[in-house]
């Protein structure tokens, strides 16, 4: 790819998606994806550190961020009609093989895209992902009142939803994300745990200590499925292990891909 001194922006469609992306960086390519409802703004100090040393691709999914439709109406099958699209923005920039790297959601997608098409993903890096839904099922059920009674550990994030998407879009996006993962909760959760012996691209798995959205043992079982993965705790972390221990994930993410 060719060397790119400046952020450039762009957009891509994907049947009814309209996904906003960032390109910037030089030397391989690696898509940078954050979590559900999040934008790339939420990973800078990740892409900042990656940004001298690949071509990082930062997206916003669709639905979130800047990326469209706005309100979106989730359906069980949106991780894998994500990471559809995702590998379809890959080809149409010419990427080639691609480090993806991602939080929750993103991670999720990374591990789905390297099942859907191998020779897409040259390795991935996921914080937060567990390869399938792992959360108490009454904290998903949570998601659906956030805007008008969160519970007290989702208040922060209730006022985030809030200031970034307006009180009408936050609810409808909240109650349909919650009604689709309900379906998937019911159909038995799986989002890439069942193929997962199929992933033979070098992946390193990380979760926080005291992560309820991907707890370490779960985390820790996929990557031991994985033909060639490696797992790690991040001692003292929730969820948001790139908010909580920042210094040490993204040195950990750097070492780690300077190897593969």
């Amino acid at each position: 790819m060719t060397l790119k001194e400046e952020a450039t922006v762009a957009w891509y469609e994907h049947g009814i998606s309209r996904i906003y992306y960032e390109e910037e960086g030089g030397g391989d390519p690696l898509l940078l994806l954050p979590g559900w409802s999040l934008s790339i703004r939420d990973l800078a100090p990740v892409r900042q550190a990656l940004a001298p040393r690949y071509h990082v691709i930062a997206a916003d999914a669709p639905g979130a961020g800047r990326s469209g439709p706005q309100p979106r109406k989730y359906t069980a099958s949106y991780f894998h009609d994500d990471s559809r699209a995702f590998l379809g923005l890959l080809r149409d920039l010419r990427a080639g093989p691609t480090h993806v790297v991602g939080f929750s959601d993103g991670g999720e997608y990374a591990l789905v895209m390297a099942e859907l098409e191998p020779a897409a993903v040259r390795s991935i890096v996921a914080w937060g992902a567990a390869g399938r839904l792992a959360a108490p099922k009454e904290l998903v059920a949570a998601f659906s009142e956030i805007v008008d009674n969160p519970i007290p550990p989702l208040q922060e994030f209730s006022g985030y939803l809030t200031s970034t998407y307006g009180k009408d879009n936050a609810r409808a996006m909240a109650q349909s994300w919650t009604k689709a993962l309900t379906e998937m909760i019911d159909a038995g959760g799986d989002i890439s745990r069942e193929r997962a012996e199929e992933i033979a691209c070098p992946a390193l798995l990380i979760t926080g200590e005291n992560d309820s959205i991907a707890p370490p043992g779960v985390v820790s079982e996929l990557a031991g499925a994985m033909q060639n993965a490696d797992f790690m705790e991040a001692k003292g972390a929730g969820h948001t292990v790139h908010h909580e221990s920042p210094d040490w994930l993204i040195a950990t993410i750097v070492a780690w891909l300077e190897k593969h």
